[in-house]
């Protein structure tokens, strides 16, 4: 039995953030081995083999002007965002990163409605504020801990950076889902991205062992993934209502964490873990969403 179609938007983007999550764990390892920098050269090269062949074999064409444009701004904002979040989850337990990313769902609410003309339902408003008490017992949860030390404060300074440039690429995200199909957006988001980065290399790269290539492979086969129903679910139903489940990431964040580093779970984190499960359902659409694409 299939669900309904009005729901569909709905679960692939809590699957495509659970995946997402996966990768995250995945390229903290890798970054952990060969640097935050090697890693994502070697992931967008990978991410680029895997997508162009299928926009290659289904593009109607080149990108408009205004469509290429947002795949410029998206790229570049998708590197800068990616260099300082998994260079701050090296130095930060990944679900404390996780939950400081949690700002950005929060800006792009009210960014989707500055730059989207979206109307902000009060469902999204109380969503919105259940998460970010959820985030805020997280945090106090750490302050009460034994002090960090300075790579752990840079850390949080790299993951608070990166969740304001994701803030501001959800709503990008949004944008370029009208009018691009997922392969396309996967395409250009990992080419722009890698271009950025190659920019660096003569002064930052370095070739990995091969020992870390099979899990940079994964991690790209994730990022490809992921972008893309990501892209399916975003032409189908308006930002505001998918923004909030991105807050089950810390869900993932958690399980992930304590599979691969053993990164303990604190009282104040399923705390916090709870008051994001209930912002999400708040957010679950009562009636369907605005289908914009077919």
């Amino acid at each position: 039995m299939h669900p309904p179609r009005n729901l569909l938007p709905f679960l692939v983007t809590l699957a495509a953030v659970g995946l997402l999550s996966l990768m995250d764990a995945v390229m903290k390892l890798a970054a952990l081995a060969v640097g935050t920098y090697v890693t994502l050269v070697v992931r967008s090269g990978f991410a680029l083999a895997m997508a162009g062949p299928l926009y290659l074999a289904t593009r109607r064409g080149w990108p408009a002007r205004p469509v290429m444009r947002l795949h410029i701004v998206r790229g570049v904002v998708i590197a800068g965002m990616s260099f300082t979040f998994f260079w701050g989850i090296t130095r930060l337990p990944l679900a404390e990163a996780i939950a400081l990313s949690f700002t950005s769902p929060l800006v792009a609410l009210y960014l989707s409605a500055v730059l989207l003309g979206e109307t902000i339902a009060r469902s999204a408003i109380a969503a919105s504020l259940l998460g970010l008490a959820g985030v805020a017992t997280i945090a106090w949860g750490r302050i009460e801990a034994p002090a960090a030390d300075g790579g752990a404060a840079l850390g949080i300074a790299a993951v608070l950076t990166s969740s304001l440039l994701y803030a501001w690429n959800l709503v990008l995200q949004r944008q370029q889902a009208q009018f691009a199909k997922p392969a396309e957006v996967a395409t250009f988001q990992t080419a722009v991205s890698g271009l950025v980065y190659l920019l660096f290399a003569p002064w930052f790269f370095a070739l990995p062992g091969s020992a870390s290539l099979p899990w940079i492979f994964a991690a790209a086969a994730m990022s490809v993934g992921g972008a893309m129903a990501l892209a399916w679910a975003y032409a189908r139903a308006e930002a505001q209502a998918l923004i909030p489940l991105e807050y089950s990431g810390f869900l993932w964040a958690m399980l992930f964490g304590w599979l691969f580093f053993r990164e303990p779970v604190s009282a104040p984190t399923l705390v916090g873990a709870g008051l994001i499960v209930a912002g999400c359902w708040i957010a679950a659409p009562r009636k369907p969403p605005e289908m914009t694409a077919a």
